[in-house]
């Protein structure tokens, strides 16, 4: 069969990667086979694969408040003039910043990201739309992609949100802002230390913080009090921080660091040459630890990709398939249940029937006296096909309804267009029995693929290791 476009590009990932570094490109051989097990169920459709979900470069993301400096320190990290910025909202898109061939920064629509499988907004159209009918065709209202030839780029995505605020943002929005946080290796969220009063963003840290905490990855949010140099008119600037600790820590943050820093480009005068000294030792030891964490994202973003392909098989085994598998329980247990209610109300009909007709003697059947032997036989096999056709008939109905409960049960969430899919399919074998418990497609054979794609995340995990640590203390060369 021809491969799709989307399987060409996934194939030109892999050759792309075989050179900049191997293991993730066996990463998404095995991104490929778990495919083609979800495609043999139908779970996703030809132009689908598990390895457009991952972003296959580092991905840093920037969040936080309405002019909090967003774009003031990714222009300083840059060394570019790429972001506007200003006391108000500059920008109403989220900007997705790469490296580009051109000196000078150049622009494209969110269309560039939603057509592009490398990027990880790759058909967020789509999702867009689900969360927010009629949106989908406003992508460009909601991203933007920027370039441009900035060394401090080189292999990495950036990703810059419009200023955050809970309480004006549309659920799309939301969705997106989800969507970076789930998939970037860091996410810096900013704060701006010229509004000390945190207490008036309860739902703004609610969704940043509150929400955060209790993540697996949770170390991957670094908490940034940006525009820290106005607190130097402060009669106690240590208590704009400690304003902002108490209220972060109010929202579960009661660990990792709380950064504090300041561009010297937007900075204010500070006459106090002490001050001035504190703060800035003070901002030059975070912005060396942001820069650092920044810098260990190449590594972070392998092991996380690697972690995506053991999530995605775990995900396909243990919850997909099972849900399949009790989607065919149910349909066996209604087709049993209608195909008893139809049966036993046919059996007493035609039980009055032939009671009334006179064809029985005490608890004995006689047959009936006017057919031959022959015209009996055809009659008996004509009832028994009229049986048979309707048990069919039964068991698609049966099989009809719990597709409808399956595509409304809200508890699938992003799962239930995939099992709808899988599950129809399902019904159109006709010829499979309700005993087989094992939806359509998994067999044995995928079963031990699912299998060989979670030992291999393993070996992965391995081959990663082997590159950064040496528990034996040897000095070999590290493998690529």
């Amino acid at each position: 069969m021809a491969r799709t476009t989307t399987q060409e590009r996934v194939k030109r990932l892999e050759t792309h990667l075989k050179q900049e570094n191997p293991v993730l490109a066996g990463v998404v051989q095995s991104f490929r086979q778990l495919d083609r097990v979800a495609r043999k169920l139908h779970l996703m459709g030809d132009d689908d694969s598990y390895a457009t979900q991952v972003s296959w470069w580092p991905v840093i993301a920037v969040l936080g408040t309405f002019s909090a400096g967003k774009s003031t320190f990714l222009n300083q990290y840059t060394g570019q003039d790429l972001q506007r910025t200003g006391n108000q909202a500059v920008d109403d898109r989220f900007t997705v910043i790469c490296y580009g061939a051109d000196e000078a920064p150049t622009v494209l629509p969110g269309s560039a990201l939603d057509a592009d499988p490398r990027f990880p907004f790759y058909r967020i159209s789509r999702d867009i739309e689900q969360a927010a009918e009629g949106e989908g065709r406003r992508v460009d209202s909601y991203l933007q992609l920027k370039t441009c030839r900035a060394e401090a780029l080189r292999g990495k995505i950036f990703i810059d949100s419009p200023g955050f605020d809970a309480d004006q943002q549309r659920t799309s929005t939301l969705f997106i802002t989800d969507h970076i946080i789930d998939l970037s290796d860091l996410v810096l969220v900013f704060f701006d230390a010229r509004h000390p009063e945190p207490g008036a963003m309860g739902d703004t840290l609610k969704h940043l913080v509150a929400e955060t905490v209790d993540r697996a990855d949770a170390s991957k949010f670094l908490y940034i009090l940006n525009q820290i140099d106005n607190t130097a008119r402060e009669d106690n600037p240590e208590e704009v921080v400690a304003a902002w600790q108490r209220a972060l820590a109010q929202n579960g943050l009661t660990a990792g660091r709380f950064y504090r820093i300041y561009s010297d480009r937007a900075a204010l005068p500070i006459d106090n040459e002490q001050v001035r000294e504190r703060l800035q030792r003070k901002r030059d030891e975070d912005l060396a630890d942001i820069e650092s964490r920044i810098h260990q994202v190449e590594v972070e973003r392998a092991y996380r990709v690697v972690g995506a392909l053991e999530k995605t098989a775990l995900h396909l085994r243990d919850e997909l398939i099972p849900r399949l598998g009790e989607a065919r329980r149910r349909w066996r247990s209604r087709t049993l249940t209608l195909a008893l209610v139809v049966y036993a109300t046919l059996g007493l009909g035609w039980l009055a029937w032939s009671t009334s007709a006179g064809h029985w003697d005490g608890l004995r059947y006689t047959p009936i006296a006017d057919l031959d032997n022959v015209s009996r036989s055809v009659v008996g096999a004509a009832a028994a096909a009229v049986l048979v056709w309707l048990y069919f008939y039964l068991r698609r109905l049966a099989g009809a309804s719990v597709l409808r409960a399956l595509g409304r049960d809200p508890d699938l969430g992003e799962d239930r267009d995939a099992l709808v899919r899988a599950f129809r399919f399902d019904l159109k074998a006709w010829w499979r029995s309700l005993a087989t418990r094992s939806p359509r497609g998994w067999t044995r054979r995928q079963r031990r693929q699912v299998e060989a794609a979670l030992a291999e995340a393993d070996r992965f995990v391995q081959k990663l290791n082997d590159r950064h640590a040496s528990p034996s203390g040897s000095d070999a060369p590290k493998q690529r």
